[in-house]
């Protein structure tokens, strides 16, 4: 088995959607110290993994920005998100925390990414015509 472990209720229900939105079936036990173990099968194709592996780096992200807070270190005011641009290039766009926190809560890192691409597209290629036209 894979296993994942979750120290927040919130970022272990959000990576169990994940999950279940991939079909995968999970066991939750708690820790026997602190926090959730989400238990995966261990024969996942490699992309699922991956998959996985970026929503749960994400989320452990989001776990230590939330225990500095609570702790007040503001040395996360930060969170980054990798992007591919049209030509190719490799970027880490930088979001202020409490707007990435915000994402994090209702969208994937996926759905994040394609967001943040869709944008710095945008801003590369601008388009001077109307917003209100067939893509």
């Amino acid at each position: 088995m894979i296993e994942y472990i979750l120290f927040d209720e919130g970022l272990r229900d959000r990576f169990l959607k994940v999950v279940a939105d991939q079909g995968i079936a999970s066991e939750v036990r708690a820790d026997q110290i602190e926090g959730f173990v989400v238990a995966l099968p261990d024969d996942l194709a490699d992309e699922v993994i991956d998959l996985l592996e970026d929503e749960y780096d994400a989320l452990m992200v989001e776990q230590r920005c939330i225990l500095e807070s609570l702790e007040g270190d503001q040395t996360c005011a930060l969170m980054g998100v990798n992007i591919t641009l049209p030509d190719g290039q490799q970027r880490m766009v930088p979001i202020p925390a409490i707007y990435a926190r915000r994402l994090y809560e209702h969208f994937t890192i996926e759905e994040i990414r394609q967001c943040v691409s869709g944008i710095a597209e945008s801003v590369l290629k601008p388009d001077a015509g109307s917003l209100c036209h067939n893509v």
